[in-house]
């Protein structure tokens, strides 16, 4: 699955001696990297390689011990998610967190809230400015459907869905935010070959679309054939970073994490 070379942009995150420490554990050690604008970033390592820890720092989950994470210039350490999300990084989870018993058009919708300007009394008593406003979250929610290709899947309970498709859709409602970059979290985790195969396609169209995505991922042949650049952590510190075919020939990399071919 090849893809054209992409030009990358100035730095969009940028992340500086990031150190998280829970007590006496160490779980990110000094992490530093630029994230270029307009790229596929993926961040590698084996389990407990601190790639997780690294995605709640950057949207707000967690609030790293020391360093500082830089988001188109402006310093985010310490925003509450939401305000995080508003400047525009959204993200998925390794787990599914969808609302099962709404519908996908619904779940999508929900992911319009950070974006909506009507307030508490204006939906209560369904003002004109506020049924517009619910037009127009319908309408783009709608369009983000389409674009991960589950419109015709808009009425179904989103617990009814299989898990390639409720991961799907959970790109959907990150995507929804319209944000400028969005944090992938092992989406690949679960699905079968046919399904890594169209989830890469749409990884790849998404990017297209302008917006920068990194994602933690193990499928290693999803990860070297749509991204551009790649972070190696081992045991929450910097290991290697690069190319695809760079890291693939790194022999650090292959004697901590990819293993001997």
């Amino acid at each position: 699955m090849e893809h054209p070379a992409r030009q990358p942009g100035a730095s969009i995150l940028e992340l500086n001696d990031i150190q998280m420490s829970f007590g006496g554990v160490h779980a990110l050690k000094g992490i530093n990297h630029a994230v270029p604008e307009g790229i596929i970033q993926a961040v590698i390592g084996p389990n407990g390689a601190g790639k997780t820890t690294l995605f709640h720092c950057i949207s707000g989950l967690l609030n790293p011990t020391e360093g500082s994470i830089l988001f188109r210039g402006a310093e985010i350490n310490g925003l509450a998610p939401h305000r995080i999300a508003h400047l525009g990084i959204s993200r998925t989870f390794q787990h599914v967190a969808l609302f099962k018993s709404m519908t996908v058009l619904e779940n999508v919708m929900l992911g319009r809230h950070s974006r909506t300007r009507s307030g508490f009394w204006a939906t209560g008593l369904r003002f004109p400015g506020m049924r517009s406003e619910e037009r127009n979250i319908h309408k783009k929610a709608e369009a983000f459907l389409d674009l991960v290709g589950l419109a015709d899947a808009s009425r179904l309970q989103a617990g009814t869905l299989p898990l390639g498709k409720q991961k799907i859709l959970e790109i959907a409602r990150a995507l929804a935010t319209e944000p400028r970059l969005v944090l992938l979290d092992e989406p690949a985790g679960g699905l079968n070959m046919t399904e890594t195969e169209e989830l890469g396609v749409l990884i790849q169209k998404i990017c297209q679309t302008g917006i920068t995505v990194v994602l933690v991922e193990h499928d290693m042949n999803l990860v070297m054939d749509i991204s551009d650049q790649i972070l190696v952590l081992h045991y929450g510190q910097y290991l290697a970073s690069g190319t695809p075919q760079h890291i693939k020939d790194d022999p650090a990399v292959i004697e901590a994490y990819l293993g001997e071919n």
